[in-house]
């Protein structure tokens, strides 16, 4: 693969919205590229990071109309970081509402780690709706994938960053360092819930690359210099919320029902070194989804910022357009 990916020319946006979709949330909508072209919706990661314009850069603007959101209580979407009726049946039913609104009958669906897992649970309740999916870094969400990224694996492979991690917490809590700052992202003082969300913010960062620059992270507990209104980031909030409550799905939900998949075809694109969401994830899908080419980037992490992940993902997008005709 090319050391440098081939990430096509960004394009404003030809359309803007905010939609309500019920629940008291009202989502940012977007719109690039041909608006006679071949509809694909991009799902962001997180849950709760929302979308960002260099991800418009994956698909050719002259062959794709991109449709892109931020899920409810991210990025644009209002309010901001609104857990209530934030569910991914939700999530799901959201993306019916944003294809009917814009007149679409089926497009293609692409998106990774979080956004993996939405777009498996949307193809797999709306299966005549999806034309195909390219996904990157599958996760599935279980409880077990969860306890691997925050547990096991970086106690296994990054000792250095583990103890970065559980150092700031009392001894007793370091058993089990994802409820001990999960309770703290629900304390409603910013002094106490904003430091755990830097925290957790910046382990997970480390985890999401092959090699990590650094491996210190924030040591405090309590802040008494921020406010409501201190930036922080989002992500950790919507995480832990979908974490404590399974993602919302029954225990194996997502492979369960893959044989809704059989007339989709797919492209995944997985790190073979991916600490958040590992290969057994993604080989474990491919296994139940014969429709789908599993494709193990050597030398490549989590992130789609991994030159192999981004070359692979920005090869599978057209291809798989190809194959489907659009």
């Amino acid at each position: 693969m090319s050391d440098k990916p081939l990430l096509h020319r960004l394009v404003d946006p030809f359309d803007t919205r905010m939609l309500p979709v019920g629940g008291g949330h009202t989502l940012y909508v977007e719109q690039a590229g041909n608006p006679e072209g071949t509809p694909v919706v991009f799902l962001h990661g997180g849950p709760g990071s929302g979308c960002r314009p260099d991800q418009r850069r994956l698909f050719d603007p002259q062959r794709f109309r991109m449709v892109l959101f931020d899920q409810r209580g991210a990025g644009r979407s209002t309010p901001k970081r609104r857990l209530e009726e934030n569910t991914t049946p939700a999530l799901v039913e959201d993306m019916e509402v944003i294809r009917a609104t814009l007149g679409i009958e089926r497009w293609m669906v692409v998106g990774g780690s979080w956004g993996s897992t939405l777009a498996l649970a949307y193809a797999e309740d709306h299966p005549d709706r999806v034309t195909g999916l390219v996904l990157r870094a599958v996760f599935l969400g279980s409880r077990a994938e969860v306890d691997w990224a925050f547990g096991a694996g970086a106690r296994t492979f990054f000792p250095e960053l583990w103890r970065a991690f559980v150092a700031p917490l009392p001894a007793e809590e370091r058993g089990d360092p994802l409820t001990a700052y999960g309770s703290r992202l629900l304390d409603p003082d910013p002094r106490v819930s904003l430091p755990a969300a830097r925290i957790w913010h910046d382990f997970e960062q480390a985890l999401s690359v092959l090699k990590p620059s650094r491996f210190t992270l924030p040591t405090a507990l309590y802040d008494d210099t921020v406010t409501a209104d201190s930036p922080s980031p989002n992500t950790p909030f919507v995480e832990w919320h979908y974490f404590r409550h399974d993602c919302f799905m029954a225990p194996g939900q997502l492979l369960d029902r893959a044989e809704r998949l059989a007339d989709i075809p797919g492209i995944i694109v997985q790190g073979r070194y991916d600490m958040l969401c590992p290969p057994t994830n993604a080989a474990a899908l491919a296994k139940r989804w014969p429709a789908a080419e599993l494709r193990l980037v050597p030398d490549a992490g989590h992130a789609i910022s991994e030159p192999g992940i981004l070359d692979g993902v920005v090869k599978a997008i057209p291809e798989l357009a190809n194959k489907i005709g659009g």
